[in-house]
């Protein structure tokens, strides 16, 4: 069973509030992306665009950290599109973004940080 995390308090007031709480992503386009999804989505709770919000959040922070990594193993300081897509190359759980990022040699460029590891 899941431990429950420094996230679980966004709900019951000891995060992120309906109104006025920290949102880093606009939950109005949140909720426009949730209500598009499927002709089936009539209604949607107050709190489910702040879960969103959050799980988006750190969904960029994972993916962002990944690609950092590829980033520091090229030796650079500056992530670039080819990080991000060696990241989703080489991360299972990214696999459904496989098709969004078409980077030059993604396979070879994994392959060669490998090598090096």
């Amino acid at each position: 069973m899941r431990q429950a995390k420094k996230y679980s308090g966004i709900l019951s007031g000891g995060g992120i509030s309906k109104r006025n709480g920290p949102h880093l992503l606009p939950l109005a386009r949140i909720k426009k992306i949730m209500k598009n999804s499927s002709v089936d989505v009539k209604m949607i709770s107050g709190e489910a665009p702040l879960v969103f919000s959050k799980a988006c959040e750190l969904f960029i922070e994972e993916l962002t950290r990944r690609s950092w990594n590829m980033t520091i193993q090229g030796k650079r300081r500056t992530i670039h599109k080819e990080d991000v897509a060696c990241a989703i190359a080489a991360t299972d759980v990214f696999d459904f973004l496989v098709d969004l990022v078409h980077p030059n040699n993604t396979s070879n460029h994994v392959e060669d940080l490998e090598k090096k590891l």
